[in-house]
């Protein structure tokens, strides 16, 4: 019974020490979240901007010509490309296999060879997930931080740009987690190129005339490749914020769980303890009887 009563404690006592290690990684991903979403909420200003501004170019341009920006185009779609935002690391509840079944169920559903599809993998998770399938990702990004600036991901965006400019694929989608709330997030596909979500009806309000140098052509190029880029940039940021939400969901839940877990080895300890006391009682008044 001593046995019993001493392998009870150390299971308390080892609970003990991981829902601290718990609640202390849920406190530092709350904090993150917080980062996160201020960082998102901010950027969402400048990503505003840039779509008025492309959005206005873009209604004067149709109302010049037939625009033959390659961006804004539609090609024959041979080959697809897939941005897949994952975390570097595990902890975070179903995060990454939601994104990765939703993606492979596309391919598998979409496409009938490898031939017709590139995988651009940001976050480990992603990256080892699809090798460990036979699919080598052309482009990858590792140990991404968890609140990154745009030049800690500019390579990997202009390197997805310029490849759908290079036509090594026709169509490219960024496939993440969108942060709903805390305790939410939608695995999202969303298509990035061509550029085909900007209405130049939102523009009806712009009348004014400018003169432009070199000539509106060449800038809208120019503003289309950061407009692009940008709302790549904002579903990082998104995925980022749902990961970090996802961690802090994880631990807590892990934390509530041992807990629970620290109660019901309380209980078993106490009535294992009564028992073992109950039972030296019985020994000593049996003791005392034989005496008699």
């Amino acid at each position: 019974m001593a046995g019993s009563l001493n392998e009870i404690k150390s299971k308390i006592a080892s609970t003990k020490k991981t829902s601290q290690i718990t609640g202390a990684m849920q406190m530092v991903s709350a904090s993150k979240l917080a980062k996160s979403e201020q960082l998102a909420q901010s950027f969402q200003i400048y990503a505003s901007k840039v779509r008025q501004i492309t959005t206005d170019l873009l209604r004067g341009e149709l109302m010049a010509s037939d625009t033959s920006n390659p961006m804004l185009i539609r090609r024959p779609v041979q080959k697809s490309g897939y941005i897949v935002i994952t975390s570097d690391s595990g902890l975070k509840g179903s995060y990454n296999s939601s994104i990765l079944k939703a993606v492979m169920g596309m391919i598998e559903q979409d496409h009938d060879s490898k031939d017709e599809y590139e995988i651009i993998a940001i976050g480990s998770m992603g990256a080892d997930f699809f090798r460990a399938r036979g699919i080598q990702p052309v482009f990858e990004l590792r140990g991404l931080a968890d609140n990154p600036s745009f030049d800690e991901v500019q390579k990997i965006i202009s390197k997805s740009v310029e490849m759908y400019k290079n036509e090594l694929f026709d169509e490219l989608y960024v496939c993440y987690n969108h942060h709903v709330n805390s305790l939410t997030s939608q695995v999202r596909v969303q298509q990035m190129l061509p550029v085909e979500d900007l209405d130049h009806n939102e523009a009806d309000g712009y009348t004014a005339t400018f003169e432009l140098e070199p000539n509106r052509e060449v800038i809208l190029e120019q503003l289309l490749t950061q407009y692009a880029e940008s709302t790549i940039y904002g579903a990082i940021l998104d995925a980022k914020t749902a990961e970090n939400a996802a961690g802090m969901t994880a631990m807590q839940t892990a934390t509530d769980n041992a807990k629970n877990v620290i109660n019901d080895l309380t209980i078993q300890y106490n009535r294992a303890r009564q028992a073992a006391i109950t039972q030296e009682i019985t020994e000593i008044v049996a003791g005392a009887s034989a005496l008699e």
